[in-house]
């Protein structure tokens, strides 16, 4: 097994080893697995490892394991895992997320035969054998549907594992109904659908994964093989009328820890009592006194995200590269829009990024040191994934709350909620606040005028559209 582990960073054997006992210990997948555990846990890797090493011993490449997730950005950091663990073993991972070209997709996932020179096809005879080009996809909802109901050649006919990956945001959102589309195309009792979509199961000619229903090795009423499901998440949800949606078998709840909530093991948090109209600049002091290292600053909203953004690169006596890390562009601007600033945060050219917290839940940029929630999360869960975008793989970090003083009992009551009653107020030096009045003055006066410039901009473009 030292191959899997050759590119691999330091994970936490609180997750990794309990999901590998139920997998390929004596567990051997016979239960479907609900994965709870901290963000920078080593989640990704618990499930990743166990696929690819039931999978390398695969004799005819079918699309056999499918993770889903609910962002772009996402998908390519858990493509990013499976790439550096499953090639050494003669597996192939594909990747089907939007934003992105469908054909070059199509081209990457779809295997078409060779014809050859100087043979006569009957145009009217069998169509040529389609096969799956890979073993593995990652993939994100939308994009997925899109495959499966215009892809010729693309079924999850063979599909032996499901992998839900931050299961509470996919089963809040509905995605294209995906979710029932991918249960009804591995249902093998489903005849109806079997028979509507017959091109796509026919492609594979005589390889073919049949699912029988009966009481083998306990399976009553299941297929089998049956479809193997993981779920994961930081805040997994144990509502049984929302798991329930993912007709698990015999599940089997994996936490690292008591508790439903848990943060970092080395997560400092710290709360920053701010003069509610003066609360940019407790943040410009806040940045500067962090002395440059790498942040992810958090909003409530896209707006406040860029109007932050904004101001921020008004602060002219501020010696930092920040950038948004934001959805408000049109999507295939966004997409190469957020690749580039994603790349120049890893890479160190960004020292601080403003986000709002639907573009960044579960990603994983090493070395980000502070978090700082600029707006105070209204829920418990949302804190923890803001939280744990710093503190992983067993690196220390810290989390700053911006809090107004009515603020406080409300933060104090949510922190509770998962048993953190250690949350110190952070001082700053009265001069490093004073020190910025002015430039805020100034910062204001030019946000204002691009504020309006971006508002007419906006009315001259709605005029133009038929």
């Amino acid at each position: 097994m030292s191959v899997f582990f050759k590119n691999a960073r330091s994970i936490s054997s609180l997750v990794l080893i309990p999901v590998w006992q139920e997998t390929i210990g004596p567990g051997a997948f016979e239960r479907d697995l609900c994965v709870n555990s901290p963000t920078g846990s080593g989640k990704t890797l618990a499930y990743a490892l166990p696929i690819v090493h039931v999978l390398s011993t695969r004799a005819v490449r079918c699309l056999r394991a499918l993770v889903v997730l609910p962002t772009r950005d996402l998908a390519l950091q858990v493509k990013e895992v499976f790439d550096a663990i499953a090639p050494p073993v003669g597996l192939s991972v594909g990747l089907a997320v939007g934003q992105s070209s469908i054909a070059d997709e199509i081209a990457d996932l779809i295997k078409r035969p060779k014809l050859q020179a100087g043979i006569c096809y009957d145009p009217e005879g069998s169509p040529a054998e389609l096969q799956s080009a890979v073993d593995i996809l990652v993939a994100t909802p939308g994009r997925l549907v899109d495959h499966i109901n215009s892809t010729h050649g693309f079924t999850l006919e063979h599909l032996r594992y499901l992998v839900v990956d931050e299961t509470d945001r996919l089963l809040r959102e509905s995605y294209q109904s995906w979710l029932p589309t991918v249960l009804q195309m591995t249902n093998s009792n489903n005849e109806g659908l079997l028979n509507s979509k017959s091109s796509l199961y026919s492609v594979f000619g005589s390889l073919r994964t049949i699912r029988r229903c009966g009481i083998e090795r306990g399976f009553k009423g299941k297929s089998y093989p049956r479809l193997v499901k993981m779920v994961l998440s930081a805040t997994l949800t144990q509502d049984p009328s929302k798991l329930s949606q993912l007709d698990l078998h015999h599940p089997l709840f994996l936490s690292a820890g008591q508790r439903r909530y848990r943060f970092p093991e080395k997560l400092e948090s710290y709360k920053l009592i701010c003069e509610s109209k003066l609360k940019p600049i407790y943040l410009v002091a806040l940045l500067k006194n962090l002395g440059g290292e790498k942040c992810i600053v958090f909003t409530s909203s896209v707006e406040s995200t860029h109007r932050l953004c904004t101001l921020l690169n008004f602060f002219t006596d501020l010696p930092l590269k920040i950038k948004e890390y934001s959805g408000l562009q049109r999507q295939s601007v966004r997409s190469l829009s957020c690749s580039k600033t994603l790349k120049a945060f890893r890479e160190g050219d960004v020292q601080v990024l403003v986000s709002s917290d639907a573009m960044t839940r579960g990603m994983d940029v090493e070395g980000v040191t502070n978090v700082i929630n600029y707006e105070i999360p209204l829920y418990i869960k949302t804190y923890i994934h803001r939280a744990g975008r710093t503190a992983r793989a067993g690196q220390t970090g810290r989390c700053f709350t911006l809090l107004r003083k009515d603020e406080v009992k409300r933060f104090k009551k949510m922190l509770q909620k998962a048993d953190n009653n250690s949350c110190p107020v952070y001082l700053l030096p009265a001069t490093s606040v004073e020190s910025f009045r002015s430039s805020y003055t100034s910062a204001l006066e030019k946000l204002k005028e691009a504020v309006e410039s971006e508002t007419s901009r906006k009315r001259k473009v709605g005029s133009k559209a038929p």
